[in-house]
């Protein structure tokens, strides 16, 4: 048996492509053991095969194929485990990554199925919340278009991105704004901070305690008439508004087209 195999037979035999090993030939990382001066077809041999295993290897690792290249030209083994190291310590990063948006996906599977199974829309209920961290931007919001330039606001000042956040972005009014009636008018905007170790000077945190709550079929349009009707229950029990309300729409029309499944929930935190 000849050992030479055309630039086809080797890409057939190790499961990869004709450009891929021309690109390898370009870039001086696997160079054929001879190329037909006439025809310029190429030709490889067996000593090579494991040459080739080493680049599929090193790249299922993670590596670029400049660090391979690298790896493969001086071949030193302190560096070959310092490569090893670095990618490591890169693969456990992206790991940590991962699970942080498994959390997350998660976290609004729990919400829209707890919202979706709450039985009395629109009646007030009062709930224990534990604390719940936040990336908060304070500002004055009135309308659709200022919502969605605070969040991108939001977004690029704590760099992260509301696109896995489905249902963790929310709005709060103030306070004072709530004892006046006043519901059109939020005075900041946030992100659920599901991340432990998360930092930063836009870091806060929604108090633990008590919350009258309610669900409504509706977004933040809706909002004014389920702000009145908490606030008539929290008189009507003898309880005291005690900060900003919270306000998130869980579903909305990104999620269905069918506005009877929109689904908003408003928390307003009490004391007794």
């Amino acid at each position: 048996m000849q050992n030479r195999f055309s630039i086809g037979e080797m890409a057939k035999l190790h499961n990869t492509t004709i450009k891929a090993l021309r690109y390898y030939d370009e870039i001086d990382l696997l160079k054929p053991i001879h190329t037909d001066g006439n025809n310029g077809y190429r030709y490889y041999s067996t000593e090579q095969f494991e040459h080739l295993n080493t680049i599929h290897y090193l790249k299922e690792l993670g590596f670029s194929l400049k660090e391979i290249k690298g790896h493969l030209d001086y071949r030193d083994i302190d560096s070959f485990l310092s490569l090893l190291e670095e990618q490591k310590r890169l693969t456990e990063d992206k790991i940590k990554e991962l699970k942080g948006v498994k959390q997350r996906f998660q976290n609004r599977i729990n919400d829209i199925k707890l919202a979706r199974e709450s039985k009395e829309l629109g009646i007030p209920f009062i709930k224990m919340k534990e604390e719940r961290r936040i990336v908060r931007l304070m500002e004055k919001i009135s309308s659709e278009p200022e919502l969605e330039v605070s969040l991108r606001r939001l977004e690029s000042q704590s760099n992260k991105s509301s696109s896995i956040f489905i249902g963790g972005v929310g709005l709060t009014v103030s306070i004072n704004n709530l004892v006046n009636n006043k519901f059109n008018e939020y005075n900041s905007i946030f992100i659920l901070a599901e991340e432990d170790d998360i930092q930063g000077p836009l870091v806060a945190t929604l108090s633990e305690g008590k919350y009258v709550c309610i669900y409504y079929n509706g977004n933040h349009n809706d909002s004014p008439e389920h702000y009145r009707s908490l606030l008539n229950f929290i008189r009507d029990n003898g309880f005291e508004v005690s900060g900003d309300s919270i306000e998130r729409t869980i579903i909305d029309h990104y999620i269905s087209r069918r506005k009877e499944d929109y689904l908003t929930e408003i928390q307003v935190p009490i004391k007794c």
